[in-house]
């Protein structure tokens, strides 16, 4: 695994520690290492989304419901 150094501000250093002793993480770098799993995840969404808007643009209008397009969005999100 790599190693990197990085500098944090006060707070976000001290919310940090209080995810960790609240057992939340068994450490600064596991919960790291999460949120940027997370952040790396909510990308995909955005760029799927992205796209979507973008070939929606593009393709011109659809008879789809409402209920429908949510539909399809979630089955796309849920796999």
């Amino acid at each position: 695994m790599t190693r990197q150094s990085i500098s944090l501000t006060q707070p976000n250093d001290e919310w940090l520690k209080a995810q960790v002793d609240r057992k939340e993480y068994s450490s600064k770098s596991e919960l790291i290492n999460d949120l940027i799993r997370q952040a790396r995840k909510q990308q995909i969404q955005v760029d799927w989304i992205r796209n979507k808007l973008e070939q929606a643009e593009n393709s011109g209008f659809t008879n789809d419901s409402k209920e429908q397009i949510l539909a399809q969005s979630k089955s796309s999100f849920n796999g």
